[in-house]
């Protein structure tokens, strides 16, 4: 099998990281989306004379029809499988519809309608009345949080739906591990059900107390010097940090009512010793992937409730390279340089997503437009921790989990990571579906949008004739011949060269 040049230098230019990738067959359709902890090596693989001649028919049909391929670099393999299950989503490629390519990722599950529930772990999702946490990138970070709730809430691990004295002379859970034996009346059925209840707000991201007792934990091991307690206790704090922090993600909370927002308001003047109650909030988030298509959001909250009318989106112009806070410093700067008129009048409050370097971004943009008494603060995800105060005296504040003022913050932090998101995942589908143009001499960027302003499609540009190319803006009749020749011809070319 012969691999044509252009390939062979794309193949050769892939960087050893993980990221996803897009094969595509001589029509330019997206028809595989798959995930890899190193591009370089399992993209590679496809084009190995090994694979067309002892492969599954199925993977073999797909060897056939690829006739080009893309990739996304991703910050790491658990990001690349979150965006390997959106772009198989959006384009619901052939040959991995609706993920039935064997990948299917841990959930934990609890039939609470059960007289003693437990946890386990599984694969499939069904209709059976139990309540489902995931599913989780890491089955590492799963497995670890299953462990954890069963040690720290003193749950039951044996497989009996209602469990009672005479299995209890064959376990002894309660003695080797942390059971707390509701099968022998060590517990009442109400306390046990409490527990059960406390695990499933664990497992929901509403109990991030617990991941702060046991990084506190930590710190005194190591302070202590038992290192090897504290590595223990790091490598657990990791693991569950990973799994609460993403089934947190993939379960929003519910809107805030208007009475619970004025109270939260009320809560953040006072906790944040603010001048005055912030009745307008501004909230700033940035989107990329490893520096690539980076965006950044304005979403506002007045009286504690969305303003859509003032949400805005950025592309990032002056930062190259996977740099958030510079591009939180020039969002800012570019939204607060016309803070002078009406309808971009100042904020109460300014909150940036992110600790302490974030929050430094922000208070250098301000700064330098002279607005340094806008009030700012910035809302960490990894504890819900308040940074604020001047470079140099910055202080933590924690707000209570209940506290309806955290809640007002926790909203508009993630609307403006939606919006953000939302936006980013919008211009990489454009840049997938544009790519087909990127690599064909004499297109660039003005004749490129030329084309599909007028065409309106990848797709109907490939299907028009040489007479409709050539009456294009800008094109001309013998450029229409290229083009349609470079659409057509070089696509046959290389499809026919992966068949042979």
């Amino acid at each position: 099998m012969k691999i044509p040049d252009r390939i062979r230098a794309k193949l050769d230019a892939l960087p050893d990281a993980p990221g996803v990738y897009l094969m595509r067959d001589r029509s330019g359709r997206v028809i595989y989306v798959g995930k890899a902890a190193s591009l370089r090596r399992r993209v590679s693989s496809y084009f190995r004379l090994a694979i067309r001649r002892r492969a599954d028919p199925k993977l073999r049909g797909l060897v056939r029809s690829i006739a080009d391929f893309e990739t996304l670099p991703a910050r790491s393999e658990a990001e690349a499988i979150i965006l390997e299950g959106q772009l198989i989503k959006d384009y619901r490629p052939r040959f991995n519809v609706e993920f039935r390519d064997d990948k299917r990722f841990l959930l934990l599950r609890v039939h609470r309608a059960d007289p003693v529930p437990r946890f386990d772990a599984c694969r499939i999702r069904k209709d059976d009345g139990a309540e489902y946490f995931g599913p989780y990138a890491s089955s590492a970070a799963a497995r670890a949080a299953l462990d954890f709730i069963d040690r720290r809430f003193g749950l039951r691990r044996c497989r009996p739906t209602q469990p009672g004295p005479e299995d209890h002379r064959h376990c002894h859970n309660d003695i080797l591990r942390f059971c707390a034996a509701p099968c022998v009346g060590k517990i009442s059925e109400a306390d046990y059900r409490a527990r059960v209840e406390e695990a499933c707000a664990f497992l929901r991201g509403e109990r991030m107390d617990i991941l702060r007792e046991l990084r506190a934990e930590m710190e005194r091991a190591a302070a202590a010097l038992n290192f090897e307690k504290a590595a223990a206790l790091r490598d657990s704090f990791r693991l569950l940090d990973a799994a609460v922090r993403q089934r947190a993600r993939v379960a929003p909370p519910p809107p805030l009512r208007a009475e619970e927002a004025r109270i939260g308001l009320a809560e953040l003047r006072t906790a944040l010793n603010l001048p005055a109650q912030p009745r307008l909030i501004e909230a700033f988030d940035i989107s990329n992937i490893s520096g690539t298509l980076a965006v950044g959001s304005l979403v506002c909250a007045a009286d504690g409730l969305p303003d859509r009318r003032r949400y805005r989106r950025f592309r990032i112009r002056t930062v190259s390279g996977s740099d958030d806070p510079a591009m939180m410093e020039e969002m800012l700067r570019r939204r607060f340089a016309r803070a002078g008129e009406d309808r971009w009048r100042p904020p109460d409050l300014v909150l940036v997503d992110g600790g302490l370097t974030q929050l430094r971004a922000a208070r250098r943009a301000l700064g330098a437009l002279g607005l340094n008494n806008l009030p700012v603060i910035g809302l960490a995800k990894r504890f819900e921790e308040l940074y604020l105060g001047p470079e140099g005296a910055e202080r933590i504040v924690r707000l209570p989990e209940n506290s309806a003022g955290l809640k007002v913050l926790q909203r508009i932090r993630d609307e403006a990571h939606r919006f953000a998101h939302a936006y980013h995942q919008r211009l990489r589908a454009r840049r997938i579906r544009e790519s087909a143009l990127d690599d064909i001499e004499g297109i660039g960027p003005k004749r490129k949008e030329a084309l599909l302003r007028h065409f309106g499609s990848i797709e109907r540009l490939r299907r028009a004739k040489v007479e409709e190319i050539a009456r294009a803006p800008g094109i001309g009749p013998r450029f229409a011949v290229h083009l349609h020749t470079a659409l057509h011809t070089g696509s046959t070319e290389r499809d026919r060269a992966f068949n042979t």
